[in-house]
């Protein structure tokens, strides 16, 4: 399939709108930028608010940790497939992309990309199902990635991050795709606050929140556009698929045509508009396209079973052990000296020590900030006789003799 290109009407109206300085955006000002706590300190013009955001975003402590976290695949040992430190970057670049032919700001854009996804737990999807399973079962409550993104740069470490970047990341669920994305306002962290206990409290309200910028809309549906041809991609590598098994769709076929198409329809529909959307055509394709996924990759992803059997129970363990340590105030327990030490070394400010924080959201935070391999040492270390044990799959499967 051909890559698509912007029409010659609007690419000549953007050209004349740059040449001529026009304000055609609707960007949001660094200016009005909110924040919990108000800073006094002067803001250098070459730091604008959302670049802080950025630095306080990559600077933080967990950040490091998106490098061994699974997105899809999870027992495969291949350095081709897609770990999540590379899909926060693919969703920055297309977002970037998007948002600059729309005059949006691009720190803005950048800020909520890279931390979107900073609260995912080990074992991707599953593994975040397993953790909101456990901690509904002994709190009533719900566990979401996109949420726990917010409490881990807002709440774990008290990164005073604005208002703006923080709806953006709690409304970035990249799984439920709309024909057009529009801001709801947020206008106060009380509101804010309110909507995320919700989401804790009632099932399925995590996927009703929205970014309150267009910016964080063309994060929402980037980060749809980044593992639509991406996973196929990567299934492919594994063998898990043939490539051409996939049937031919109105947005491309491989990686760089899906991308490429969906970005320009964007931009075509979107340019000058407090919204963002794609025609009719292509939003059906990218439905069609994310069920195809389903079928054909996600149901059947390898290791779904062992997961399942193995690493659901592992976590269990865990979970059931870290809080008992933690109610009988075991110090030399990793849960105090790789989690709760690790946190307060940081040294933000904080109302209240960290340590106080109710005993499952403090099991739930040290399991959601553990890698892959790292929940599988842990429980290696806490259990040596566990009969469970993960098997992945190597580099030379395909070498291996029949």
């Amino acid at each position: 399939m051909a890559k698509e290109r912007l029409s010659e009407a609007l690419s000549h109206q953007i050209e004349l709108d740059q040449r001529n300085h026009a304000n055609t955006g609707r960007a949001f000002p660094d200016s009005q930028a909110l924040r919990r706590h108000s800073n006094q300190t002067h803001t250098p013009v070459w730091r604008p608010n959302f670049a802080k955001d950025i630095d306080r975003i990559m600077y933080s402590p967990y950040y490091n940790r998106y490098t061994d976290k699974t997105q899809v695949f999870s027992l495969v040992k291949n350095d081709d497939v897609t770990r999540r430190s590379l899909h926060v970057q693919l969703v920055s670049r297309i977002a970037r992309t998007i948002g600059r032919a729309l005059n949006l700001n691009l720190d803005l854009i950048e800020a909520i990309a890279l931390g979107h996804d900073i609260g995912h737990p080990p074992f991707a999807h599953m593994g975040e199902r397993f953790l909101s399973e456990l901690y509904h079962k002994q709190t009533g409550r719900f566990f979401h990635h996109n949420i726990h993104s917010v409490r881990v740069l807002d709440q774990i470490f008290p990164l005073n991050l604005s208002l703006q970047t923080l709806t953006g990341i709690a409304g970035h669920n990249g799984e439920i795709e709309l024909a057009e994305y529009h801001p709801v306002p947020m206008e106060t962290f009380a509101d804010f606050d309110a909507e995320i206990e919700k989401c804790y409290a009632a099932a399925g309200y995590a996927n009703k929140i929205q970014p309150s910028t267009l910016e964080g809309n063309v994060v929402r549906i980037s980060d749809i556009i980044a593992y639509l041809g991406k996973d196929r991609q990567d299934a492919a590598n594994i063998r898990m698929v043939d490539k051409r098994a996939f049937s031919s769709s109105d947005i491309g076929t491989v990686n760089s045509e899906i991308i490429n198409n969906l970005v320009v329809n964007l931009i075509e529909n979107s340019y000058g508009k407090p919204y963002i959307m794609l025609d009719e055509k292509h939003f059906k394709a990218v439905q069609e396209y994310k069920r195809d996924n389903y079928a054909m990759i996600y149901i059947h992803e390898p290791g779904r079973f062992q997961l399942e059997q193995t690493a659901k129970p592992m976590m269990q363990d865990i979970y059931g052990q870290m809080l008992e340590d933690l109610q009988k105030d075991k110090q030399n327990s990793p849960i105090f000296r790789h989690h709760i030490d690790y946190v307060n070394r940081t040294h933000y400010p904080r109302p209240v020590p960290y340590e106080s924080t109710e005993p499952n959201q403090i099991v739930v935070d040290y399991i959601a900030s553990m890698t892959d391999d790292y929940l599988v040492d842990l429980h290696r270390y806490l259990f040596p006789d566990s009969p469970y044990n993960l098997d992945y799959t190597g580099y030379f499967v395909d070498l291996q003799a029949p």
